[in-house]
């Protein structure tokens, strides 16, 4: 039997599910994705780094180390990301950027390692090397740091 508001009703979700898949398409192509640079420093100087980043594990970024290797473990890579929803783009990428450090230390601690040497930003694949700043990649939603560097076992 035909019924008059299951007509209304397939009609109406006929016109509304264009109009409903344009919004969600225009949403999406408004999506930001940004790389953008922060201070190394002022995490490494942040408090909730002085307690959370180990001391058994230094850290090297860029060209910066100049000593002697003990042992190579080899490079590894680390990928975090955090929400960025109603945060700055200061504070989400500090914080993806600090549990990037943490996991490659924990990895370090894990291969036998005592350093992270050569830490370059690697985001996209795209590597982006420095003493100072690491990369990050902004969004409406997500930020995300991605690092990549060599465990070491420094001599004494």
């Amino acid at each position: 039997m035909f019924n008059i508001s299951e007509s209304l009703l397939n009609k109406g979700m006929l016109f509304v599910l264009p109009i409903f898949i344009m919004l969600f398409c225009a949403s999406e192509a408004h999506a930001r994705n940004e790389r953008i640079s922060f201070s190394i420093q002022n995490v490494l100087n942040s408090s909730i780094a002085e307690e959370r980043l180990s001391d058994q594990v230094k850290v090297y970024f860029g060209t910066q180390f100049d000593g002697e290797i003990a042992m190579n473990f080899g490079e590894y890579r680390t990928n975090k990301k955090t929400n960025a929803f109603n945060k700055s783009d200061l504070k989400a990428c500090n914080w993806a950027f600090l549990s990037a450090l943490l996991s490659l230390q924990n990895r370090a601690l894990r291969e036998g390692g005592n350093a992270v040497i050569n830490i370059k930003s690697n985001y996209q694949n795209k590597e982006f090397a420095s003493k100072t700043e690491f990369e990050c990649g902004a969004g409406n939603i997500i930020a995300g740091v991605a690092l990549k560097g060599t465990v070491v076992k420094l001599k004494p």
